[in-house]
């Protein structure tokens, strides 16, 4: 079923809105007027807010409606549908309130210089600052964000304590999931979250915050008890500009105002930067570096992934087997673990858990059809990623590993070719194909990714998503590994504004078991 974007985006929101509000303090819109340092006339000083939103489609009866100025549109375009779904207030800005003004006559309207800039410090005191009710894990990077998230809550779940998630694929409060639209949710949706969290009983929080969050105070108001980096690579340059914005916006993070502590992976030549450059005493994590808080010193391969023994702070010792594959995957537990340990977590409790652990959604996911070869979904999404999934399982393959890879329209245009080339030079068969065209020419993207490489037979260029993959099964033999890469977790297909349904995992099944 095809939908356009809009009403995926829509679908996304309903999803959070099914999420109970909290049961927050209701506040008079004088007392926010206050908080804003603005003023309210006489008539409207005495209404009862009951809870603060930025999406007119998750707007409640008796909600202050946040209307933000966005890429597109006015957030105010909307104030009117806000309002018959029963907003009674409105916090906007100049712009927002000349033209909510003329649509909804005698309501209240709040007006500030940066209403973005404040509505993550407003929802906070709203919600009587959740954040600092549980131990919250900020994790940012280009790479590893959601895989280190998802091990650090299965950490704090096998330690028997009530864990919560905000990521990419998903929110999850104990064991209850729920849809999101965004990596990091707009300020006022997270502290939402947050509340209901502290509500729930739920003790530790990880929250994967991208570098489009930070930049747009999304994080605005939470206080994070350990805010840690896991590597920085070439991405997202279409909205930062250049790799120093975005180091910049990433380093935000990094601020003795907003987190009380600091991990850095410093295998990363930013993170090395980063670790230099902090205001908060970084705690330095290391694969092999005997000199950092946190490292290996014992790494052995087995058929399953890995038997290690951590060396932490204060002479703490952990080992284990984990059950995962790839140096990125080291660097990931790595951090889960030295996050776990800070937030008081037993090291005996967190080595015993390390044989439970699994990756997240579209990590390196495993298709198993009964096929005599190796089947593999993977998010990996940037030329560093993709380089090192690649080189992970070159080292696990005896046999060819045949690799199927796009890059999606209305992106960063420069991380095309090196995309490309990482996909050429690391696999026996590359399979160029489409991720998410959306607006862009899938044939024109294709042509970037290739730049000047020259494929020969059965290495293939197949804009068909659906079509590459059969093909990628049909050169399959006993013994290789197949992997499909870009798209992991996700469920859609975004092509000239309308959204399809799509799975990799449900069309490589297909493809394995001859339905296609």
């Amino acid at each position: 079923m095809a939908l356009k974007h809009q009403e995926q985006r829509e679908i996304k929101r309903a999803k959070m809105a099914e999420m109970p509000r909290t049961e927050a303090n209701i506040k008079k819109l004088e007392d926010i007027a206050s908080f804003l340092g603005v003023k309210v006339s006489d008539e409207f000083r005495s209404l009862e807010i009951t809870g603060i939103s930025s999406s007119s489609m998750r707007i409640k009866p008796g909600e202050l409606f946040i209307a933000l100025s966005g890429e597109k549109h006015h957030g105010a375009k909307f104030a009117l549908n806000a309002r018959d779904s029963g907003a009674i207030a409105l916090l906007t800005d100049r712009q927002g309130l000349d033209l909510a003004s003329k649509s909804l006559g005698n309501f209240p309207i709040l007006s500030v210089e940066n209403p973005r800039g404040i509505s993550g410090y407003l929802a906070d005191w709203f919600h009587n600052s959740p954040s600092r009710a549980l131990f919250l894990a900020g994790i940012t990077g280009t790479n590893g964000k959601t895989t280190t998230s998802h091990l650090l809550k299965q950490i704090w779940e096998f330690a028997g304590m009530n864990a919560g998630l905000i990521g990419t694929i998903g929110i999850e409060i104990a064991q209850e999931k729920f849809g999101a639209s965004h990596t990091t949710p707009e300020a006022d949706q997270l502290h939402n979250i947050l509340s209901i969290m502290k509500n729930a009983k739920i003790r530790a929080a990880a929250i994967e915050v991208s570098s489009h969050a930070l930049s747009l105070n999304r994080v605005d108001g939470a206080y994070f008890s350990a805010a840690a980096f896991t590597n920085l690579t070439q991405d997202h340059l279409d909205f930062h500009g250049s790799m120093e914005n975005y180091y910049q916006a990433k380093k935000k993070l990094f601020d003795s105002t907003r987190s009380q502590a600091s991990f850095v992976n410093v295998d990363d030549s930013y993170g090395m930067r980063l670790a230099a450059e902090v205001s908060l005493p970084p705690i330095t994590i290391s694969q092999r570096n005997s000199k950092a808080n946190w490292y290996y010193q014992g790494i052995d391969s087995t058929s399953k992934g890995y038997r290690v023994e951590v060396r932490g702070i204060e002479g703490t010792l952990i080992s284990g087997e984990l059950n995962l594959i790839g140096d990125h995957n080291l660097d990931n537990a790595l951090m889960a673990m030295a996050l776990a340990f800070e937030s008081g977590v037993d090291p005996l409790v967190i080595g015993n858990s390390l044989t439970t652990l699994k990756a997240a959604p579209g990590r390196l996911e495993r298709i198993d059809c009964g096929q005599d070869f190796l089947a593999l979904v993977d998010y990996a999404h940037t030329p560093d990623a993709v380089e090192k999934v690649l080189a992970t399982l070159r080292k696990n393959t005896n046999s060819k590993l045949i690799a199927i890879l796009g890059c999606g329209g209305n992106r960063d245009k420069s991380k095309r070719p090196l995309m490309g080339k990482a996909l050429a030079s690391g696999s026996d068969i590359a399979i160029f194909t489409s991720d998410n065209p959306r607006d862009e020419d899938p044939e024109e993207i294709l042509k970037e990714m290739l730049g000047s490489l020259k494929l020969t037979y059965p290495s293939a260029v197949i804009s068909d998503r659906q079509t590459a993959i059969k093909y990628g099964v049909e050169k399959a033999q006993a013994g290789d590994t197949l992997v499909i890469l870009g798209k992991g977790h996700e469920v859609g297909q975004e092509i000239r504004g309308v959204t399809l349904a799509f799975s990799d995992q449900e069309v490589l099944r297909k493809s394995i078991e001859g339905e296609l």
